[in-house]
């Protein structure tokens, strides 16, 4: 376990407990109206200061770079260089990206004149090579999230749409569907290939190998469009890739890897954890679900979550009880459950938010925790954190969400006042080692809090937007929370009977075979957690626990 340290029942412990109770009560216990009504506030300047540097300094390219305070395109000079090409494909990425925040947001005006613009300028018919799976979520999502929360006549955001709207943003989704499956052709497995050209297809000399979560978490989107439009073609050939990669897990963990081969069905690496290249893949599992209506797929998300329980979890069994180490998921071998590597990334701090609608509200209480105290002792989260040495393993931090994710759909669970704080902690830590002339930069190194300069699109769709949400306790998202799911890249879907329907025979895909019956656990519902006389979430001496094998400040 390395420097995770056992909890014991000892004087140092019951002296931290009686300490720190008494400080994190006076901080924790409560939330002054006056003050959630200043972080909306201060939340709403955070966004519009990212937009409009976007909008004044960047649109129509990508990405904003706010220390330099110009645009960001696709890299021509080096198409080899993934880490813009794969995401950046010349379609105007941060404005697509957060179409459906400026609605939430409430921002009628500039989201008409947001969508307009998106209609005008929006052009796909470039030969771009991108990451299908960044494409989809992006591009594809903040298309259809936008469309259909106009499109939903009785929904809180009707009154958004403009009287010229014509479902032109279904339109241009539509166009981007038909670029993105061509990824599927010549595929042995169904599984598609990680990149498309957006005009000629397959790329020439493309690698065959792509990760779990890239093959995996395309159904919530290509299938949404499948069901808008009345054609299966999208959801069949992301339900197909869905089911090839189910009959890889392994026979005796029943866990995943991270990377296979698209023709072999082989896998590269034999990594299975919650993080990168693994994490949507579990998460739209059970999100299909919920949109779509499908047993087959909670059945399939039940199944998998058992599996990582009993071979990815350490520490003790309760998050609430007991003695021993602090629970936590881990990289293990797929083929043993043995721990792969002693690292946990940031994207893994998304997966207590898939917990939560799940109903297992303790155990993301539990995970939630660790990254708490990471984010306390570096003010942000590392890409990679070693765990057996509490150290940064990959420096930067791009200004991810899915801790704020974690944090605000906690709240929406427990509506303890401790995730307020935690947000406002989070809000702080952005505004002050974040902020630069034209927008907020990326974390180059969270020890020496150098930056670089670059502003992703996920920073506006859904840092901004999960932070806003927390605080605006009166959105309609929030007073309606049943109504709503959040994709991947937190965009929204309103879970209207549309999505519930198909128009075709599903008698040639049988995509339910060779998945185990599993007990049906509930959905959207909260179980029930172990009684606490704490007022934290999580009770003081275990997160003093947390606290102190992290290396974080206790106070």
């Amino acid at each position: 376990m390395g420097k995770f340290l056992l909890l014991k029942k000892s004087d140092k412990y019951v002296k931290i407990k009686s300490h720190f109770r008494e400080s994190w009560t006076k901080e924790y216990s409560h939330f002054p109206e006056k003050l959630r009504l200043e972080m909306l506030e201060e939340t709403r300047n955070m966004f519009a200061f990212g937009y409009d540097s976007y909008m004044t300094y960047a649109f129509p390219k990508d990405e904003l770079d706010p220390i330099h305070c110009k645009g960001r395109g696709p890299d021509y000079a080096n198409p080899s260089n993934i880490n813009i090409n794969d995401v950046l494909g010349d379609y105007s990425l941060t404005l697509v990206d957060v179409l459906d925040t400026l609605a939430i947001m409430g921002n009628k005006t500039e989201f008409q004149k947001a969508v307009k613009l998106v209609i005008d300028h929006v052009n796909f018919e470039k030969a771009n090579t991108v990451q299908i799976f960044e494409a989809n979520i992006r591009i594809l999502g903040g298309l259809l999230s936008a469309h259909t929360l106009m499109a939903d006549t009785n929904g809180p955001f009707y009154n958004m749409t403009p009287d010229w709207y014509m479902g032109d943003l279904l339109t241009l989704a539509h166009d981007l569907a038909d670029r993105l499956i061509m990824g599927f052709e010549d595929s042995n497995t169904g599984i598609p290939h990680p990149r498309v050209d957006l005009v000629n297809g397959i790329p020439l000399n493309g690698i065959q190998e792509t990760c779990t979560a890239g093959a995996g978490s395309l159904i919530l989107e290509l299938g949404a469009i499948s069901r808008l439009l009345g054609d299966p073609v999208y959801e069949s050939l992301a339900r197909r890739a869905l089911h090839s990669l189910w009959n890889l897990r392994d026979n005796s963990t029943g866990l995943f890897g991270n990377v296979m081969d698209i023709q072999t069905g082989k896998w590269i690496s034999n990594m299975s954890g919650l993080g990168a290249g693994m994490d949507s893949f579990y998460e739209y599992l059970l999100k299909s679900h919920v949109l779509f209506g499908e047993p087959s797929d909670l059945e399939m998300f039940n199944q998998i979550y058992d599996s990582i329980k009993k071979h990815s979890r350490l520490g003790r069994l309760k998050c609430n009880q007991g003695y021993g180490p602090h629970p936590f998921y881990v990289n293990v071998d797929l083929t043993n459950g043995n721990v792969f590597n002693n690292w946990i990334d940031s994207l893994q701090a998304a997966f207590p938010g898939v917990q939560v609608l799940h109903g297992d509200v303790e155990e993301a209480i539990c995970h939630h925790a660790i990254y708490y105290a990471i984010w306390k002792k570096y003010g942000c989260l590392p890409e990679r954190f070693n765990w057996k040495l509490n150290a940064p393993d990959v420096k930067f931090y791009p200004l991810r969400p899915e801790f704020m994710e974690s944090t605000y759909l906690l709240y929406q669970a427990t509506k303890n006042p401790f995730y307020l704080h935690v947000g406002k902690e989070i809000l702080k830590s952005l505004n002050q080692l974040t902020k630069v002339e034209c927008g907020y930069a990326t974390v180059h190194d969270v020890e020496t809090k150098t930056l670089e300069d670059r502003q992703e699109s996920f920073f506006l769709s859904e840092t901004c937007k999960y932070l806003y949400l927390l605080f605006d306790i009166d959105n309609p998202i929030n007073k309606k929370a049943d109504q709503y799911l959040f994709t991947t890249e937190g965009h929204v879907f309103p879970l209207k009977q549309n999505f519930r329907n198909k128009v075709w025979d599903e008698e040639d895909f049988d995509w339910t075979r060779n998945v185990k019956k599993v007990s049906n656990n509930s959905v959207n519902c909260v179980k029930e957690m172990e009684s606490s006389d704490d007022f934290l979430p999580i009770q003081s001496d275990y997160l003093a626990q947390i606290f102190q094998q992290i290396g974080a400040q206790l106070s």
